[in-house]
Formats: C-alpha cells, structure tokens, sequence
C-alpha cells in the first residue's frame, strides 16, 4: 500500500529531474535536427589564416555547438525568398554572410547570374573579403562574417518583425571585362601643400600647447558624455542626458569619432569604441531607408580612416577594415540599377532590395560625394567594383558638362539620375504607326556608357530588360534567363515563374524597376545620360547640396596620386565658373578684406535672367579651404590669395555676431562691385526694403489725401450756404461726403449701412442719387442697405411712424452720418479749428525708414546684414576648417587667434553640464541651447581646432587627405 501511494509522488520527481535537466540542455521547440548544426547567427573573427570559423550564437540554454560542423548547403534558405529570421527555427536561420575565399572555394557558375566581385587573388589576403551569393546547388560551404553583428542597439518599433538585409541577387550585373579598374602606372610627383613651418620658439608653443590642452579637454568631456549617456547610440542629447537616433542606430558618434580619439593622443577610448564596433549590426536598421550621404562619409569613412590613423594592416585595429566592408557590402545595392546610378535612399530591406530599382531625382552634392570613401576601399582591398561605383559617376557627371549645363563648371543642385528621357518616350508613342515601324527597324546604338552590357558570342547586346518593349526575339540564351530572372523579380510574391514560362507569355505584364519613390516604373525608356531634373528653373551655389562635389575633385585627384586627370579639370571648370558667376563683396564696416560665393538662379538664360541670392552660410565656408587646397595641388598662386579672403569673410560673420558665432544661413548687403567699397547705410536700407518707392508713393499719396480733407473741411465750415429745408450741419455732411467718396468705403461681409429718411425732407442731386431715388422727397421711410435689392418691407406703418417721430427729434445733424465712415461735427465745435482726429479715418502707411528701423530692433541685425534666416548654430566645422587649411597652407599665426577666438565664443555659447549642445539663436548673448550634438561636433569641430594647436606633422596634408566629414585617408 505504501508503494502504491508514494508512486505518484516518484514519478512527479521523475518528471521534475527530467524537465530540469531538459531545460539546462536546451528548449525542446528549439532543438536543432539530429546531425544538422543550426547556423549561428553571429561570427567571430577569423583567424589569421583566413579559415572561415563557424561561431556560436549568443548564449542560449542549448548544448555546445560543434565548431568544425557546418551545414549542409542544400538547407541553406536561397535568396529568391527573403527570409524573416525572427520567424524561424535556429536550425533554418539564415546565415549573414561577408566571407574570405579561398580558390577552391570560389563560387561555381550556375545558369543565375553571380556577383561579379573581383576573384580573391586580387584581394590582399589579409582583409580579402569577396561575397558570393550562395547559390542552391552551387555546393559552396557557407560563409560567414568575420566580425559577428550583434542586434542593433535600436529594436524594431512595436509589432515589427525584425528583418535583417540579405545579400539580393544582381538584376544588373558588370562583366568582369567592363568593370573600371583602380587607375595604375607610377604616381605624380604633386606639389607641396603645407607650409614649410620652422623652429617654434618657446613662448609660441607653450601658448599652442595650452591652447590644444584646453581643446583636448572639451573634447573629453564630450566624448565622457556620449559614453554616459547615449553609448551605442547615434547622438547624445547633452542638456536632457538622452539620446537619439536619427541615422540608422550604428552608433553614428562612435564611429565617427574614433580618428579624433587616435589623433587626440586618447587611445584607451579608441581602443574600447573601436572593440564596440565589432558588435554594430549592418544589416539591421529602424529606419526604411538608408540615407547613403550620410552613412558613406560618417560611417564608411569614419571606419576607413580609423583603420588608416590606427596602423593599417601592421596595427592591432586591422578588423576597422573587415567592418567597413562589411558597410559597403550592404550600400553596393545602390548601384544595382539599370544606368549604374545609386539610389541615395536606399530600402534595403529584402523585400524591396531584391527586387530591380532605378535612380530618380538626386541632389548633386548626395551624388558626388561617394568617390573618396569607395577609392579609398578599392585601394585598401584591392576590390575594383568599390572604385568602378563611383568612376561611372564621374563619368555622367562629364558627360553632363561636355553637353553643356547653363553654367558651365558648375551643376544645378538637382539632377535626373534615372537614365529616362520621358518626354522622348511620350513623343515616340504619339508617332504613327508607319513612323514606329520605321525607327524600329533603323539600326539601335550602343547604350550609353554606365548601362551594363550582356556579353555573348557574337559581342556584347543590350541587356534583356531594358529592351523588353524594343525587341521581340531573343538570338541569345543568355539575355532569354535575365529576363526570366528580371519577370521573377518583379513578381509580387517574389517567386519564380516555371521553367517553361514562355518569353512571349511574360513580356506583355512586366513590370519595370521600383523607382527611387518605391513605385513601379515603366521598362521602356529612352536612354539618357545625366540631366538637371528642371529645365525651367535651375539654381547654383557652393552651400548645402552642391558643396561637397566641388570640394572632392583636387582631394580624389590627391587621393589616386594624380594618376587621373579628369579630376584636375573638373576642378578647374569649377573653380573658374565659381570665380566668373558667383563671388561678390558685402558691404561691411571696418579694414575686412572678404569675399562669398553667391546663390543664383536662372530661367534657362543666365546672361540675361541671372537672379543671385547674397547668402552667407556655414555650409559654404568651406570654400575658403577648398581654394587653398586647389591653389597649392595645381599652382593657381592666385586662387590661394582668393582662399584667404573666402575665409576671412566667415571670422567676419563670426564676430558681427552677439554671440561671436556665425549664423546657419543669412543674407548680407553687396558691394555694387567685386573691388571694396565702404559702408552706405542708404544703400544697405534699400537692400533690407526692397519696396523702398512703393512705401513713399503709399505716405505721398496719403499725405495728399489727407491735405485734400483738410481744404473740405474747411470749405464746409467757412464758405458752404445751406440750400433751403437743409440744416447748416446737413450741408457741411454732403460735403465731407463728396470729399470722402475718393476712398470708398465696403461694408464689412455681413454687415450693411441703414439710412433712414425722414418724409418729406429734400435731399441733394447727388445724395439722391447715391440713395437711388428719383424725386426730392421720400413719400416713406426708405431702409438702404449695401446690397440694392436689400429692401426691408416686412416694416408695419406704426413701427415706421414711431421711427420717424424718434428721429425728427435728433435733429438735422443726424443727415451727416449718411455714411458710417463720415464722422458727425457738433454744430457747437463747428468754427473751431478742425484736428487730425476730427477726419482722419485711416493709418498712416509706414515710410521707408520707419519700417527699417522697426525690422531691425525687430530682427536685432548686425550692420550689413539684410536676413538671418536661420540664426541657429549646429556645432558646424566649416569655418575652422577653412581656418585650418589657410594656417597650414600659409604658415600665418594670425590665423591660430582667429580660431582660438571661434572657440572660445562657441564653449562658451554650447556647453552643458556633459557636453555641448547646438543652440538656436546666435543673436542672443545668451542663446538657448537645442539639446542636440551632431556626431560632427567630435568627428570634424573638434578635430579642427586640436589640430589648428598640433604640430604641423599631425595629419600633414602632405601626407593625408580629408574627406567632407574630416576623415584622413593615408596617401
């Protein structure tokens, strides 16, 4: 009996022993399949000799894993299905893949078009990183990252399933033989930039070092404030202690800090951010898009120079450069597009990267800016499709200027990127059908350069998709799969069609590619080359949008050692357009020698409808370094002179300010000329009113007005007899009415003007007409509103003769409030003299100077300035970068206390408690502050200003180059 009892209470703790030890080996829903390794979803590092090494996942309740066990490939999800990896079983997920070949490991060819990435001997095998698509029956062994990713430190928004980006198949693959190569040969010998500083003497460099020191602290404080409060993060909010995230979450502060921390002799932090790295997921984003502007010079180029500061391949950091591969891996599906032309907002996740896309409208600036950073990574490892990228943009960018733009030099800020003439495709479709048949059968030209080419026997042919519409036979198996793999891609569900899917089945219901907005475009087009996105309205200028293109073609020149000389003349072009169209002189007070380059706009004829913009803003200060650079690179002694006063011009801006800090955006008051003018303040007066001879003509007419008043009124009083049954005062109303009827007067909507009249009385010619009657007396009360037919008969007699016996005993004075405007005149104060008040029933317009006057204590604008429309300051370098670059170009201590002036104004202005914030009005002694840091306060301000108080050896610019986020590349 006892064993029967206690039975159940043995087999619970049998239970319980067996659940426990089930759990400490694992979940039983997340087992993995006898004999098959779950692929785990992170990496470590490969080791030195290139072996790719499975790493377990993070930890979980599961049983060691194998190391040496790899799955098997034909469990391996293909890419035709994106896959959800939230949704599936360890065993089925995914494996992120940036890996290192070696030969017998190469991707096999199958009938899908492959990446075409340069084969692994062309890569330096200690970084080399090629990526082959895994293929379904290619029997390649999967291949993993060698740094594992982490998640990203932003979690998916709520209900979101977290997607992570999966490498897509190419829809527009390059030949091998058409990808452009690094150029090769011997470099150039280029001239010496930086001045040749001598021997410091003592007091010089005790007051540089003390300087520096106090720079150095700034930044450690800001840097201490980031790892605080925001570590892992894109932004710290320094007044509040929190954070944001407005890139993608990859810790944009982090990394775009991490050469400051190496130059800045702070190499602890260095070391831990850089470690940090290693755990940024790339292929996970909150945002939709990625903004590939931002990413390429913050992120790509922050990791590319880190690695270069840090030692390169000999220094202990090497992995800086696996990571910034493993970036651009992701951001090379922005050049997947028919034309080769990035889409600068790229939708990565699966769903949209997996499916064919094409460039819309770009900004130049955003187009222009990518060539440093992927040379640069081309160089670094030996991968020639990094540089091919952006090659093809400078090309279209040629292209653009050989066909003339309204500037020439210069670009309009907005392009057409797509490769689509529209309005040729709409002229073509309206033509008539023999017309059709005769251009389709005239002989087809090459497509333009940029567009791939499918290469057969016979030698290369369009590429399928781009002539769906053009041709309907096939002589090539090849160019019959791309447009299978192109219908498929385009599909809805993503799925494949059957094999047997027949061209002529499909061709009717394909889709084009999505276009940059996500919508689908249409196939057909006829091919182009760059175009402005407008050809009515255009504008050009050097500020924010355009800058950046301009100032990366002596650095890229730099950067390739001279070895390409297209850069060198694009320069120049530009260069001498911005001289010829855009520099002007303001007009300011004191011994200042300045320039700015100018904003202007045409209709489509700038010799004649040339509109500029007199603008100062932050972002153009640049320029000034930018000329100094150029002047030195390719000996224009006088474009350095130019650099010079282009960066005086913004100290000036600096110090006009309350704050002692320049303003985001602002107008300024010009000199007539580009030689010096002195101030006039008559002249900057009609810049801040432009409606200077309108506001006189509105006084003058006013004034004249008001005199005219003035002579009736006198008139009625002293020499005007009343006519018989009309009171003195009635007459003297008629006539200020008769006065007044040349201002007329509206009612207001809804309201209406009543007269009533009484019987009998005899009215005036003209007020008899203005009432709308026909004899001398009005048999009965008449009610006159502002609208004729506004009669109001509903009236009984008696109420009509109570109003009238109500009105008799007003007196004949009431008549002279005929019209609600006219005042009335007490008979008793009729021969006093008449004041303003007494007729005056309109303000008088503001005059000219009134209304300056009243704009600047309104707008508190410094002298000269004529608009600040955003007086806020961001933490932008441009200025003391311009301030930089003339220090080392020229050797002038001068231009070291005009930057120790700049920062002191901006500490003082910017600190917090933990860092330094923006704030958002300079022309207040005590701005507010925004509660925000850039990632380029660190990364560029600061940077700046250290290196304005380092020894010239620091980061010579004989010896590296800054990209536009002051990232150094080693030339």
């Amino acid at each position: 009996m006892l064993r029967r009892r206690y039975r159940p209470f043995v087999v619970c703790a049998v239970v319980i022993v067996f659940l426990l030890y089930r759990a400490g080996q694992g979940s039983w829903d997340r087992q993995p399949s006898p004999g098959v390794r779950p692929p785990p979803l992170a990496p470590k590092p490969a080791p030195v000799d290139d072996q790719v090494q499975p790493v377990p996942p993070p930890p979980q309740p599961q049983q060691p894993l194998d190391n040496k066990k790899k799955p098997k490939p034909d469990e391996r999800p293909t890419q035709s299905t994106p896959v959800q990896q939230e949704d599936r079983d360890d065993d089925e997920r995914l494996p992120i893949q940036v890996p290192t070949l070696k030969d017998d490991q190469k991707a096999k060819p199958t009938s899908q078009p492959t990446s075409l990435a340069p084969e692994a001997d062309e890569i330096p095998q200690d970084h080399a990183t090629k990526i082959p698509r895994p293929g379904k029956n290619s029997g390649e062994e999967p291949l993993r990252w060698k740094n594992p990713p982490k998640d990203s430190t932003i979690d998916a928004p709520a209900g979101e399933k977290k997607v992570h980006w999966t490498r897509p198949d190419e829809h527009f693959p390059l030949p091998k033989a058409s990808i452009i190569t690094l150029p090769t040969g011997t470099p150039k010998t280029l001239p010496k930039i930086q001045y040749n500083f001598g021997t410091e003497s003592e007091p010089a460099r005790a007051k540089r070092l003390a300087r520096q020191a106090k720079v150095k602290a700034e930044l450690e404080r800001s840097w201490s404030g980031y790892k605080k409060h925001a570590w892992m993060h894109d932004e710290l909010s320094p007044v509040s202690g929190k954070y944001r995230d407005p890139f993608c979450g990859w810790a944009a502060t982090l990394v775009d800090s991490l050469d400051t921390l190496w130059i800045a002799g702070l190499k602890d932090e260095f070391d831990e951010a850089a470690k940090a790295v290693k755990d940024i997921d790339f292929t996970y984003t909150h945002r939709q898009e990625i903004p590939v502007f931002e990413t390429t010079i913050r992120y790509l180029g922050g990791l590319i120079a880190a690695y270069d500061v840090s030692g390169g391949a000999e220094g202990s950091h090497a992995f800086l450069l696996d990571k910034a591969q493993e970036l651009a891996e992701v951001l090379m599906g922005i050049f997947d597009t028919p034309n080769r032309m990035p889409v600068l907002y790229y939708q990565w996740r699966p769903k949209y990267a997996s499916q064919p896309h094409m460039a819309g409208r770009v900004g130049v600036a955003e187009l222009g800016t990518l060539s440093m950073e992927f040379t640069r990574l081309a160089q670094l490892t030996g991968q020639h499709k990094y540089y091919d990228a952006i090659d093809r943009i400078t090309n279209a960018l040629i292209d653009l200027q050989k066909r003339g733009t309204l500037i020439p030099g210069l670009f309009p800020e907005s392009l057409d990127a797509s490769g689509c003439n529209r309005s040729a495709t709409a002229l073509r479709d309206s033509m008539s059908q023999a017309a059709k048949d005769q251009v389709d059968a005239a002989q087809r030209l090459d497509e333009p350069q940029g567009y791939g080419a499918v290469h057969d026997e016979s030698g290369p042919t369009l590429n399928s998709v781009l002539d769906i519409n053009r041709s309907r036979q096939r002589a090539s198996s090849a160019d019959d799969k791309l447009h299978r793999r192109a219908v498929a891609a385009a599909g809805p569900d993503g799925r494949k069609p059957p094999a047997d899917v027949s061209r002529a089945a499909t061709s009717k219901s394909v889709n084009g590619p999505l276009a940059a907005n996500g919508e689908k475009a249409p196939w057909d087009c006829v091919p182009q080359g760059l175009v402005p996105s407008s050809h009515v309205y255009q504008n050009y200028h050097v500020g924010g949008g355009q800058d950046s293109t301009y100032e990366y073609f002596p650095k890229e020149y730099q950067l390739l050692g001279g070895r390409e000389s297209k850069y060198r003349k694009l320069y120049e072009d530009s260069a001498d357009a911005i001289k010829e169209w855009l520099l002007f002189r303001p007009m300011l007070t004191g011994d200042w020698d300045v320039m700015f380059p100018a904003k202007v706009n045409t209709l489509g004829n700038p010799s004649k409808d040339l509109t500029p913009e007199y603008e100062v803003t932050h972002l153009s200060c640049f320029v000034g370094g930018m000329f100094g650079l150029g002047g030195k690179l390719f000996g224009r002694d006088k474009d350095i002179e130019l650099a010079k006063m282009l960066a005086d011009g913004c100290v000036w801006a600096y110090q006009m300010m309350p704050a002692k800090i320049m303003p985001e955006y602002s107008h300024v008051a010009p000199c007539p000329s580009l030689e010096k003018c002195e101030f006039n303040e008559t002249r900057w007066y009609e810049y801040l009113d432009p409606s200077k001879e309108w506001r006189d003509e509105q006084v003058r007419a006013w004034e004249e007005e008001q005199a005219e008043l003035k002579r009736s009124q006198k008139k009625v009083v002293n020499s005007r007899e009343p006519f018989d049954g009309e009171s003195e005062s009635s007459s003297s109303a008629e006539s200020s009415s008769s006065a007044l009827n040349k201002r007329a007067t509206v009612p207001a909507q809804g309201q209406t003007k009543q007269l009533t009249l009484e019987e009998g009385s005899k009215l005036p010619e003209s007020l008899r007409k203005k009432l709308g009657q026909t004899s001398g007396t009005a048999k009965e009360p008449t009610k006159v509103t502002g609208d004729e037919d506004d009669i109001d008969s509903g009236r009984s007699q008696d109420q009509d003769a109570k109003d009238n016996e109500k009105d008799a005993t007003k007196g004949a004075t009431q008549d002279s409030k005929l019209l609600d405007n006219i005042p009335s005149i007490p008979e008793q104060q009729a021969d006093r003299p008449r004041t303003q008040a007494d007729y005056d029933t309109s303000e008088r317009p503001t005059s000219h100077e009134e209304w300056v006057q009243r704009k600047l204590e309104r707008d508190k604008l410094p002298k000269g300035f004529t608009l600040i429309r955003s007086p806020s300051y961001i933490l932008r370098p441009e200025a003391i970068e311009s301030v930089w670059y003339m220090y080392r170009i020229t050797g002038d201590p001068t231009w070291m206390d005009k930057g120790w002036a700049m920062f002191e104004a901006t500490v003082r202005a910017t600190r917090t408690a933990m860092a330094n914030s923006a704030i958002t009005d300079v022309l207040a002694k005590e701005p507010a502050l925004k509660d925000e840091m850039e990632s380029f306060w660190i990364a560029e301000t600061l940077k700046y200003y250290y290196l304005l108080f380092s020894e010239p050896s620091v980061i010579s610019l004989d010896e590296w180059v800054l990209n536009t986020e002051a990232h150094p590349f080693k030339l």
